[in-house]
């Protein structure tokens, strides 16, 4: 059983945003990638879809999501499933960062409005 440490995690930041990876095929996962997401104070970040889906469960904080065109507040605890090709926001409105764990699979894409195509390396 693979373990992956706290220290053995890999950061990555992109739109103002950190994302610590830990399970990836890198760390020993063949399905599934896994990672802590940092949204700090004042982030808005653009809005994307995604071609596999996404599991983003809200662990500290309140964000704004906007999810298909439709804006709601999420808090701790909360769950977001973003189905692929569905527009995805995500906004901190707060003066505090909040904490998100995202689980998808691997091959993870995400496409920005401007057509712009990202593959992130802590989901793949």
């Amino acid at each position: 059983m693979p373990v992956v440490r706290a220290a053995q995690a890999t950061t990555h930041e992109l739109h103002g945003a950190r994302f610590v990876s830990y399970a990836t095929p890198r760390t020993g996962s063949k399905e599934l990638c896994a990672w802590r997401g940092e949204i700090p104070a004042g982030t808005k970040a653009p809005a994307h879809t995604v071609n596999r889906e996404e599991i983003f469960h809200l662990l500290v904080g309140e964000l704004l999501i906007t999810l298909d065109g439709r804006t709601d507040r999420i808090g701790a605890g909360d769950t977001v499933i973003v189905t692929p090709g569905t527009p995805f926001a995500v906004e901190n409105p707060t003066d505090h960062t909040a904490l998100s764990w995202v689980t998808t699979s691997v091959g993870l894409e995400a496409e920005l409005a401007d057509g712009t195509r990202i593959t992130p390396p802590w989901a793949s």
